[in-house]
């Protein structure tokens, strides 16, 4: 990671502060919205009023359409 972070100061000039505020910046916000997506996920399925998804059936759905994708190319 840290020559990752050394690449990009010496690439774009900024200070390693810039840019990991600015990473920072992007991350926060995305993060804050997964959670929230994911708590009033979990309070739809503690009180019943969410479908819960079988996760295996769905994976297969989701394997079959992929194989299906492969195919018709």
């Amino acid at each position: 990671m840290q020559a990752k972070l050394d690449q990009l100061v010496s690439v774009s000039g900024c200070t390693p502060e810039k840019i990991l505020e600015d990473a920072m910046a992007g991350y926060v916000p995305e993060i804050t919205q997964t959670r929230k997506m994911l708590d009033s996920r979990y309070d739809e399925l503690k009180s019943g009023s969410g479908i819960p998804i079988d996760g295996e059936a769905f994976f297969e759905t989701l394997r079959q359409r992929e194989g299906e994708l492969l195919t018709s190319q």
